[in-house]
């Protein structure tokens, strides 16, 4: 039984992962600046005056929210698709940057600026799709089900 194995490109994908893994922390980093300007004491997740540091918590809070699913979803498309895989979670990282900055200023409909970190979501799953079929022999043999459309 063989191993599991990566094209060489994979590389792009590990450094897509620390990359996103620093946006994160770019992120925390605001959030612990904003803690101590508005001062909002940890273990305090949100002010109950504060409104725009509320908005930098959650800035934050909903990257990490989708942290999980976005790391799965780049990684298996990663093993296919390693440079298309890698350069959608860069524009990934850019479109948090951008969702938070836009939140930041207190009008949470600004965060809409970074909304298409839902159309990179969407390439990843294309591309999981992609890999799914061609391990599976879609388009070998069907749809993978040992018969063939005519």
């Amino acid at each position: 039984m063989g191993g599991v194995s990566v094209p060489r490109e994979f590389g792009y994908v590990i450094l897509t992962v620390l990359g996103s893994w620093g946006t994160l922390m770019y992120l925390a980093v605001n959030v612990s600046k904003a803690r101590k300007k508005y001062n909002v004491q940890p273990p305090i997740m949100y002010s109950d005056t504060e409104h725009v540091y509320n908005c930098i918590q959650r800035a934050h809070q909903n990257a990490l929210e989708c942290y999980p699913s976005f790391l799965v979803l780049l990684l298996l498309a990663g093993m296919k698709y390693p440079r298309g895989a890698s350069a959608a979670g860069v524009v990934w990282c850019m479109g948090r940057i951008h969702y938070a900055h836009g939140y930041y200023t207190g009008d949470p409909d600004k965060r809409r600026k970074g909304a298409y970190i839902h159309l990179v979501e969407l390439a990843l799953i294309g591309m999981c799709l992609g890999h799914a079929g061609s391990l599976l022999g879609w388009g070998r043999r069907g749809w993978g089900w040992g018969w063939r459309w005519h």
